[in-house]
This record gives C-alpha cells, sequence and structure tokens, in this order.
C-alpha cells in the first residue's frame, strides 16, 4: 500500500498511474472518486464546513477500505488524495495494509502556480503552509519540482525504505 499525497497540481494523479503501472498487479485508486459519487447533497467548505468535514472523512473511509480490499485481493494499491494536515495522522492510521508507504510530494509554490495557471498563488501558498507546518513528518517527502513523471517514479521505488511507516 503507497499512499500518494501532496496539495493540488504536485502531480499526484501522473505519478500515481505511472507508479501503478510498475507493478505487475497495480491498483491507482483516486481518493477523490468518492467525492464525485455524491450526485446530490454535496457540501463544500464554503457553503458548509461541518457538512463538508463530514462528507470528506467519509470519503477518506471509503478510500481505505477500499484500497485495503484491493490490497487484501493480492494487488499493490497506490491511494492517491489530497490529505494534509492533522487529517493525515487519521487518514493513515485508516489503513490495515502493511506494509505501509507515504509518499508526500512537495513541489516549490511557484511550480504549482505555473501548473495551475498562475491564479490561485494564494490559495497555493496556504496549502502548502498548512502541509508543512500541520502535517505529521512521516513517510518520504520528495521535492518533485524539477523532475518528470519518470523521474519522480523512479525516485520514489529507489527510496522506497524511506517511505515505509508502521
Amino acid at each position: 500500500m503507497i499512499v500518494v499525497s501532496g496539495i493540488m497540481a504536485a502531480g499526484k494523479s501522473s505519478v500515481s498511474q505511472m507508479l501503478a503501472e510498475r507493478f505487475q498487479y497495480g491498483v491507482h485508486l483516486r481518493g477523490d472518486v468518492f467525492r464525485r459519487m455524491i450526485v446530490s447533497g454535496q457540501a463544500s467548505m464554503a457553503d458548509d464546513v461541518l457538512e463538508a468535514q463530514r462528507q470528506l472523512q467519509l470519503r477518506y473511509r471509503l478510500a481505505c477500505k477500499s484500497a485495503d480490499e484491493y490490497a487484501n485481493a493480492g494487488f499493490t494499491v497506490v491511494l492517491q488524495d489530497v490529505v494534509i494536515g492533522e487529517l493525515l495522522r487519521e487518514f493513515l492510521d485508516g489503513i490495515q495494509t502493511r506494509p505501509r508507504y507515504l509518499v508526500v510530494l512537495t513541489p516549490r509554490p511557484e511550480i504549482i502556480s505555473t501548473r495551475l495557471g498562475g491564479g490561485a498563488h494564494h490559495l497555493v501558498d496556504e496549502l502548502d503552509y498548512e502541509l508543512h507546518a500541520f502535517s505529521p513528518r512521516r513517510g518520504l517527502w520528495l521535492d518533485n519540482s524539477d523532475l518528470s513523471v519518470g523521474e519522480t517514479v523512479d525516485a520514489i521505488l529507489g527510496r522506497l525504505d524511506e517511505a515505509r511507516f508502521d
């Protein structure tokens, strides 16, 4: 079980897909799919913080349970989601599969702003601060600012022992 996290536009989707493809039996599980399954009543932090937090925690529980089921069936699971701050500890504790690995992609904020077209610089700075100030320092934290997707995957596989946590 390899969890790939980081803020938006950190490269999680592309890296997770290629990483999962490197295994004979690999699954790329996108945690966000559980949010998109809510077709009515989906809450946002801007509208209803309590309901949005409840739905986020539900999304995280469903992602962890699904990942465990794939792992129990013999797959190497790459579970990708935006999980930062104090929620990261709870999220990781929800994974039963062992061994567990965590990779946090940490490209520089200016790289992320460029990927987003430069329009969300303030939000990027806030999320980057929350990631670094409040997320537990577990696993491998990898600055992939200057790495291609393939180079990032190679770095993860080459340093997988650093990503392990239990």
